[in-house]
C-alpha cells in the first residue's frame, strides 16, 4: 500500500519511546492511520498538532499492516491554541471525528466540511465567528453516517413551515403548532439550520443541543465517548463567555 496526499491530523497517540500512531483524515481516501517514527519527539510533535494539515505518506508491505507515515507540514494552527474557545473548538471537531469515521472509507464531504470549520476558527477565533459551522459540521457527520435528522416537513402532519422543535425519538422536525403542550419533551430547532445564515448565541446553543443529543444516542458509544468530554468542555466555555 502507498498513499501520498493532503490530510488533516485527527489525533495522535504515543507508541514506544519516541514514535506515535497518527490517524489523519484524507480528502478521498477517509481517515488513515500511521506509524511515525520520531512522532513523540521535539520535532515532529508541532507538526502533529490536531488539526493541522500535513502532507502525508503511508507505506505498507499488506493492506492489513499499519503503515508507517512520513508527515510535512502544509499549516500549522498551533497559534490558536492560545485561544481557550478556538482550542476547545479544535480538540472537539477532530476528536468526533476520529471517534466517528470507520477508517480507509472515503467521505470527501466531511473532509471538505472539517477544512471549511478549521478556517472558519483560524478566520475568526473567536466563537460566534465559527459556532453555526461547528453545528452544521456536526448535522452533515451524522447524516454521512446514516443518521441524518429531516428538517423539512413536520413528522406530525407534514406541514413545512414554522418547524421550530424536533423530536428527540424520531429525529423529525415538528412544527409550532403541532408542539403545543408537548413542547418541554422536544428538542429546539434553530432557524439556522434550515434556512441559514447566521445566528444568535441562544440559537447557536439550542442547535449545539440538538445535534449533541442524536451524536450521543446514535455515534458515541462506549470507548467512541471519550471525546464527549471534549464538547462539554467546549459548551462550558461557550456559556461561560456569555455570562
Amino acid at each position: 500500500m502507498h498513499l501520498r496526499t493532503p490530510a488533516i491530523v485527527l489525533a495522535v497517540r504515543a507508541h514506544g519511546e519516541h514514535g506515535a500512531i497518527v490517524r489523519a483524515l484524507t480528502p478521498d481516501d477517509g481517515v488513515r492511520p500511521g506509524y511515525v517514527r520520531g512522532g513523540h519527539g521535539r520535532t515532529l510533535r508541532p507538526v502533529l498538532q490536531p488539526a493541522n494539515t500535513i502532507l502525508g505518506e503511508w507505506r505498507a508491505r499488506t493492506e492489513d499492516a499499519l503503515p508507517s507515515l512520513t508527515v510535512e507540514l502544509i499549516a500549522s494552527r498551533a497559534a490558536l491554541y492560545a485561544e481557550p474557545l478556538a482550542a476547545a473548538a479544535l480538540d472537539w471537531a477532530t476528536a468526533l471525528t476520529a471517534a466517528a469515521l470507520p477508517e480507509a472509507q472515503p467521505y470527501p464531504q466531511v473532509h471538505a466540511a472539517l477544512a471549511a470549520v478549521i478556517d472558519a476558527v483560524e478566520a475568526a477565533p473567536g466563537a460566534r465567528g465559527w459556532a453555526v459551522a461547528l453545528v452544521r459540521y456536526e448535522l452533515l457527520l451524522l447524516a454521512e453516517l446514516g443518521f441524518g435528522l429531516d428538517l423539512s416537513e413536520c413528522v406530525a402532519t407534514g406541514a413545512t413551515g414554522d418547524l421550530a422543535y424536533v423530536s428527540p425519538k424520531s429525529g423529525g422536525a415538528v412544527s409550532r403548532a403541532a408542539a403545543v403542550g408537548y413542547e418541554a419533551r422536544l428538542l429546539r430547532c434553530p432557524p439556522f439550520l434550515r434556512e441559514g445564515g447566521a445566528a444568535e448565541w441562544d440559537a447557536i446553543l439550542d442547535g449545539l443541543a440538538l445535534t449533541g443529543h442524536f451524536l450521543e444516542r446514535d455515534l458515541l458509544h462506549g470507548r467512541a465517548a471519550d471525546p464527549l468530554s471534549a464538547r462539554n468542555r467546549l459548551v462550558e466555555r461557550m456559556k461561560r463567555a456569555l455570562s
